[in-house]
């Protein structure tokens, strides 16, 4: 079960504070009015996971997507020997499950990488929206091209080249922000989930990288040489 977050004040009390949330810039509502938050979007309820919770899993009928706040989730399809591959990673700012407001289950599982904190949005208030606001359909339209993109990404990157290439695409598609050298380091087992690679080449990759100064880790954070990567990557 997800633990209750705490939203936007020390008054919160489970229900997601849309009008005042920190990162509603980047959030499916961006466009949405004050006066259309507050009347329509209190079912909207702000929660945490703790790392691999998941979230909901493929095949699963929902009511509900996800808006990440902040952490990292993976979406996973598992194949018919069991073996898991990751097909998106999701950071602040994207919506998980919106695949259910045209099919009634989902496609994928979606998992906590680290620690996540979402907003559970009912399907029946996008629809309601979606139906009422052009604003937030133009919206929802971005979101899924956004999918798009990084399915895109998966196949494009992260799954061509040798198996130093992907890892070093990989580390620059984690960071924080663009030309900034704090990043996400997955676990070995998602690296090779999510590259088509084994557990044993990622974690290989990863020692090189670290004698080599490509990656520094140093009380759980994790810094990339961003030049050095990227010469990695070209190939």
């Amino acid at each position: 079960m997800p633990n209750r977050a705490k939203c936007n004040d020390i008054t919160w009390q489970g229900h997601a504070d849309c009008r005042h949330c920190s990162v509603r810039h980047l959030v499916l509502f961006v466009n949405l009015a004050d006066a259309d938050l507050d009347r329509t979007l209190a079912p909207i309820d702000e929660l945490t996971y703790a790392p691999q919770t998941p979230l909901y899993r493929a095949g699963e009928r929902g009511a509900h997507a996800y808006t990440v706040r902040s952490g990292l989730l993976k979406l996973v399809q598992y194949l018919p020997n069991g073996t898991q591959r990751i097909v998106r990673l999701l950071r602040p700012g994207d919506v998980a499950g919106l695949e259910i407001l045209v099919r009634g289950a989902y496609h994928h599982s979606a998992v906590c990488i680290e620690a996540t904190a979402v907003c559970r949005i009912p399907i029946a208030v996008l629809k309601d929206l979606d139906a009422r606001k052009p604003a937030l359909h133009r919206e929802l339209m971005a979101r899924w091209q956004r999918s798009l993109d990084q399915a895109d990404n998966v196949i494009t990157l992260f799954s061509t080249g040798n198996s130093q290439a992907r890892v070093a695409r990989l580390l620059l598609h984690l960071r924080h922000l663009p030309g900034e050298a704090a990043c996400n380091l997955l676990s070995r087992e998602d690296m090779s989930a999510l590259l088509g690679i084994t557990v044993e080449t990622a974690s290989r990759i990863v020692a090189d990288f670290k004698r080599r100064n490509l990656i520094r880790t140093d009380n759980g954070q994790c810094e990339c040489d961003t030049p050095g990567l990227q010469a990695l990557a070209q190939d």
